[in-house]
């Protein structure tokens, strides 16, 4: 049958911890913010949560999207749980793509503070990941990251692990990451912290793209962009680390369509 039908995962909610279950709504919400925004590469790049410890008993388990879906097919029952190495522990239908948790596993695993690590391909991202400089200091939105974006060279498609105690030196403690020829990546203590990094980036990232198709750019000077980092109160636990921007999102999400809860 064309096109293939795809396997009917019957919802998890009774069958989870609550825990677990609210960690899937607000992963799978997520990807479809990710859809409404457009930041999708086809069925490829992923978004991962790390469930709590309520529901591990302190085990490092996660959630990612199920491989062969689209964004705007993923619901919080579909969502597939797995270990570290990227072992289905749910009795998933669906697959996990390896080549897209390598890169997952070694920031959630390095990085104590990584409940949430994004990756995007959007074409402003792979666009400024491609130039040397990487993001210029000449806009609002790069201004308020200042000294917080990381770099790291471009080694191939990311299905080595020994890739990855070299990507781990190169973020350091740096949320903001540019993947040189590649895209954009972002970690969090939040799933809401972490979607604020990589919107802020994201849009420095478009901006950036239009400003320099037009002429030269007028650079923010060093202590402006300093103060502007400081002032920038999206990314602070203490004035609500993005969740009210993300809730927003996910109100859109519900007028289109809310599949996505089940």
């Amino acid at each position: 049958m064309f096109p293939a039908p795809q396997p009917v995962v019957p919802s998890l909610q009774a069958r989870v911890h609550p825990d677990e279950w609210q960690a899937r709504l607000e992963l799978a919400a997520c990807y479809r913010v990710f859809a409404l925004l457009g930041w999708t590469e086809m069925i490829y790049n992923h978004i991962t949560l790390r469930l709590p410890d309520s529901v591990t008993g302190g085990e490092k388990q996660f959630l990612i999207n199920p491989f062969g879906l689209h964004y705007s097919e993923v619901t919080a029952s579909n969502l597939v749980k797995i270990d570290v190495q990227g072992r289905v522990l749910d009795g998933s239908p669906y697959p996990v793509n390896p080549a897209g948790f390598t890169v997952h596993a070694a920031v959630h695993e390095g990085l104590a503070g990584a409940h949430c690590v994004m990756h995007t391909h959007t074409t402003a991202g792979v666009a400024v990941a491609c130039v040397q400089g990487g993001l210029q200091q000449t806009n609002f939105y790069s201004a308020q990251l200042h000294n917080m974006v990381a770099y790291h060279d471009f080694e191939g498609i990311t299905i080595h692990a020994e890739e990855a105690p070299r990507l781990l030196r190169s973020i350091g403690d740096k949320q903001a990451v540019i993947l040189r020829n590649h895209g954009l990546l972002a970690w969090g203590h939040t799933l809401a912290q972490t979607f604020a990094v990589l919107w802020t980036l994201q849009r420095a990232c478009e901006i950036q793209l239009a400003t320099f198709s037009m002429g030269q750019p007028i650079v923010v000077p060093e202590a402006i962009a300093d103060q502007c980092t400081r002032d920038a109160l999206q990314f602070n636990p203490n004035h609500g680390a993005g969740q009210d921007v993300f809730q927003s999102l996910v109100r859109q999400v519900d007028r289109q369509d809310k599949g996505w809860r089940v």
